[in-house]
């Protein structure tokens, strides 16, 4: 039996076990994935938010500022690439500039810093390819940039080091408890039991909580379609451009990536399907005529890929992180939608601080704070670079051409704590596969080295798990 299970290991999960790693408690995440971040956390706009869009004095609000105002800290103590390029929220018709004033009182009143409202000649001085119908725009110098996908699996590597145990491939199908206030979590994977336990199942969080609650909530997967381009335009502008945000959501943005490459999206579409994230057409063409609003001449013949995300869209657009009532020490952290990935740590540190207090939980004296991310060569001077291929040649051959990922780093990814077990989980460790050809050259030479570093059969490598896998019987050699 466990003191606490936490259901997810997206970023909300991962927070959480990470933060619940500095006490003397014994944790364990159960994932119904093959990897972290393999649901709502993999596919998303990758900004920090500075806070200025969320009612005031809500939760999200205060999340999102807080978990802002940690991200320095925390990416340098994970080892996370991070930037704040600053967001503008860009207004295309005159009457409508009191909606900027709007967002400006309200950050205020959540306590960003740094806000304006500049006017069009700032603006374009700023971002030259600005629409050429903008009047004035609120700049938050706090926004940011980073790769969602490692501060996921950062977290989560740095929980897991700490002490708390990941099960991937196991989905909580019923949760009952018992007259000793345990709960026992039947999975596909047989029963677990715990003390406590953290809903952090996305957009599946309604389906966990309303297990143990005659009080039911609903989410709603929100889908958003995203085109992601070429390197060669990244610096098409330099700032995250908003356009005024809607009743669903923030809309369609433009913005750098931490990597260098241009994303624009996403779409708001309610749908039920919680598995439902095929792009389409008319979403696609729907995201490139409201981008096109308010950034000129977008260069979409430069896209490499679309997708979709999910995004855990709650009735009432509000986190949901509290006990619940009729359930004791099940704790929700359900209706993570955007600024999620923002408040992540926010919520971690949240929930902590209610546990602790639940439980009268004891601090750790050797937590681990740091953790150190994969050695990239391209990062390092020619002399440093030269001296590691001497000690280790593998870092000197390249797989993936597009983003220059070499062996080292694969193998690398692979042996780490909750190291990769798919194409997916590597490319999301490494960006092999991420590039201008999307994998169709490593893909073959990625599945040799998963091959060789952990014995699977070339029919047991996925593309991210499941039944996605790649070879599907041999046609020569031994069947």
């Amino acid at each position: 039996m466990r003191d606490v299970i936490i259901i997810g290991a997206g970023v909300t999960g991962a927070a959480v076990a990470r933060e619940l790693s500095k006490y003397n408690i014994d944790v364990c995440v159960l994932e119904k994935g093959e990897d972290v971040c393999s649901g709502t956390s993999k596919a998303n706009s990758a900004i920090i938010h500075a806070g200025f869009d969320a009612e005031e004095g809500s939760l999200m609000a205060k999340m999102n500022v807080r978990g802002n105002e940690m991200m320095d800290d925390l990416c340098k103590d994970l080892d996370i690439p991070f930037k704040r390029n600053g967001s503008l929220v860009v207004c295309i018709h005159e009457e409508a500039k009191d909606g900027l004033q709007t967002l400006y009182d309200r950050g205020v009143e959540n306590g960003v810093k740094g806000l304006r409202i500049i006017d069009k000649e700032e603006l374009r001085e700023l971002e030259p390819n600005i629409s050429d119908k903008a009047v004035a725009a609120l700049l938050a110098p706090t926004g940011g940039i980073i790769c969602p996908f490692e501060l996921n699996i950062a977290m989560a590597e740095n929980a897991n080091v700490n002490g708390v145990d990941f099960f991937f491939n196991t989905e909580v199908e019923d949760i009952t408890v018992d007259d000793d206030k345990i709960y026992h979590l039947r999975t596909n994977n047989g029963e677990y039991k715990a003390k406590y336990v953290v809903n952090a199942a996305g957009v599946y969080a309604d389906k966990i909580h309303n297990m143990v609650s005659e009080n039911k909530i609903k989410i709603v997967p929100r889908r958003g379609d995203y085109c992601l381009l070429d390197k060669e335009v990244g610096g098409y502008v330099s700032h995250t451009i908003f356009p005024q945000p809607t009743e669903l959501g923030k809309g369609v943005l433009v913005s750098p990536t931490i990597h260098g490459n241009l994303i624009v999206g996403p779409t708001a579409i309610d749908i039920e399907d919680k598995e439902g994230t095929n792009t389409t057409a008319e979403g696609i063409e729907k995201l490139t005529a409201k981008a096109s609003d308010h950034v000129k001449n977008l260069p979409m013949r430069k896209v490499i890929t679309s997708f979709s995300g999910l995004r855990a869209h709650e009735t009432h657009h509000e986190f949901i992180i509290e006990e619940v009532k009729d359930a004791p020490h099940f704790i929700d952290c359900a209706g993570i939608e955007s600024p999620g990935l923002t408040s992540s740590p926010a919520i971690g540190e949240y929930v902590g601080a209610m546990m602790k207090k639940m439980m009268n939980l004891e601090e750790k004296t050797n937590w681990i704070k740091t953790r150190k991310g994969i050695t990239h060569p391209s990062d390092l001077s020619f002399e440093e670079r030269k001296e590691l291929i001497k000690k280790h040649p593998e870092y000197g051959n390249i797989i993936c051409r597009c983003e220059s990922v070499t062996e080292g780093e694969i193998i690398e990814a692979i042996h780490r704590p909750l190291g990769a077990r798919s194409l997916d989980g590597v490319k999301r460790r490494t960006r092999a596969g991420m590039g201008r050809c999307q994998a169709g050259f490593c893909s073959p030479k990625t599945m040799e080295i998963i091959h060789r570093e952990l014995g699977l059969d070339y029919e047991q490598i996925t593309k991210n798990g499941g039944k996605s896998t790649i070879v599907l019987e041999r046609t020569k050699g031994e069947k």
